[in-house]
Parts: C-alpha cells; structure tokens; sequence
C-alpha cells in the first residue's frame, strides 16, 4: 500500500504504463464515481488530484489499481456521475469479466477507510506511514503496527414454512423491511451470534442454522456472513430500542425490501 506525491504518481504512471494504469476507483462517502457507466481513466484521476479535490488516495501496483477519496464536497469531475456501492455491487455481477470489481473494490473502500481512521498512534500519539512490507500502518515514533480490522456481522433469513421473516430496524432512515442482523461479540461462535440476535431482537426460537454465504460491506468495515434457519417457537416480541415491527411474510407478498447489490437482498430473494 503506497501512498507517493503527486509528481511519483505521475513519475510511476510513466515507468509502469498499462500495468499501473489498469484500474482505477474513485469514491465519495458510500458511492463510487464513474465515467459514463463505467469506471474511470487514468485522466479523471489526474484531474483530481490536479484540482486537489482528493482527501486521499493511494495506490496498490500488486493489484493493479488506485484508490482515490473525493472531499465531501467536491463536484464530480466531467463527465462523471455517481453510484451507490450497493447499486455497483450488483451492476458487477451481470458480467463475469466484471465480478473481480466486486472484491476489489471493497477492498478500496476498505482501506480507505482504514487510512481515515488510523492517522495518529493510540499508543503515543506519533503521526502513522504507510508500512512498506505489510498492508498497515506503522508509527513514526514507537514503530507500533496497526493492521486493517473487519467486525464480522450475522444476517439471516428465518423461514416458517412458506412465510420468511423480516423485521423493520428503528436507527435506519429507510422504511424496507429486511433480515435479522447483528455483530459477532467476544467468545461466541457465529452460529451462536446468530441464535442470540434473533433471540434478542425478536424474541423466537430458531434450528437448523445454516451458512449461506459472505459478503465484504465497507460501511465501513464489516464481513457480513449470511445464515438460513428455521423457526421452532416463540412469539414475536421486538427489541424496541432496535426494531420498529418484524412479521412473517409470505414469500409472494412481501413488503418494501433492500435493493439489489446487498446481501439482505440475495437472501429474500435466494439470489445466492
């Protein structure tokens, strides 16, 4: 993980050509800039970085791409727009060739966000640099390594024959409904992380937990890990301080649900 001047990112540019220059991944906060639907060349991320409307950037030659963050405020460079991450997901599966952008793009995300968050050492204070041997930071001062951390989360789907249910979360600004989740605590396993939110937030009794599959979510650094199971007993009884209403639905009537590109979407509707 490098992060050069701007005059070694050009000097870089000129000495590796097509190999650096492959891909590139611009973001504003949970959305990726593209240029005409797809992603942008090297000449938006000059204008950028020109301009100086990048908070941050950094490069990663290994995996032939760059990583760059726009102020918040910044416009869009011409001829560019926006798209939600979850919406880019989602566009990448429809093309094989277009998949490896999934992965690659979370780690971006990922690592941006770890840049943001890791400037500064927790143990003395010093300035943190980028580590020239591992993907971390290492303090200025006391030498100290700080690595990227995923929290691991659970999302499952509880069937009860024909109905699945889904569950409406009170700290969201949106009104779908969607899958039971939670993050994993110390010293559970995930399978009991699992029994444990669907306990707490709507108080039932499931079996048969199963994995499904995961998914990498930078919002800002989970590992979601997608689970079926099925309900044995128990009567709804929300967690109010989380959950505004949860039901069972029939799987040909449900309600508003997540959009496409998230995993809560792939589980409802066993897009997996």
């Amino acid at each position: 993980m490098k992060n050069p001047c701007y005059a070694e990112y050009m000097a870089m540019l000129s000495e590796q050509g097509e190999i650096f220059n492959k891909t590139h991944f611009i973001f504003r906060g949970d959305s990726i800039i593209l240029q005409k639907g797809n992603l942008p060349d090297e000449s938006v991320v000059r204008r950028c970085l020109e301009h100086q409307i990048a908070e941050d950037w950094f490069a990663e030659p290994e995996y032939d791409y760059s990583a760059l963050l726009l102020e918040k405020d910044a416009p869009n460079p011409a001829g560019c727009e926006d798209m939600h991450l979850r919406e880019f997901f989602w566009k990448m599966r429809e093309k094989d060739e277009l998949k490896k952008y999934i992965a690659l793009s979370a780690r971006a995300k990922g690592l941006l966000n770890f840049r943001k968050s890791r400037r500064f050492c927790s143990i003395c204070g010093a300035p943190l640099e980028d580590d020239k041997t591992f993907t971390a930071r290492t303090c200025t001062k006391c030498r100290h390594q700080f690595f990227p951390q995923l929290e691991p989360a659970i999302i499952v789907l509880v069937s009860r024959g024909d109905e699945i249910l889904l569950a409406r979360h009170l700290n969201r600004t949106h009104t779908f409904y969607s899958c039971i989740a939670g993050f994993v605590e110390l010293g559970e396993t995930i399978e009991n992380a699992v029994v444990r939110e669907i306990k707490e937030e709507t108080g039932l009794d499931v079996k048969d937990v199963r994995y499904v599959a995961s998914q990498s979510w930078p919002f800002p650094d989970q590992l979601m890990l997608a689970f079926r199971a099925e309900y044995t007993g128990g009567e709804i009884k929300i967690q109010t301080d989380e959950i505004l209403d949860a039901q069972f639905f029939k799987r040909d009537d449900l309600p508003q649900t997540p959009p496409p590109g998230s995993v809560a979407w792939n589980l409802i509707h066993e897009s997996f």
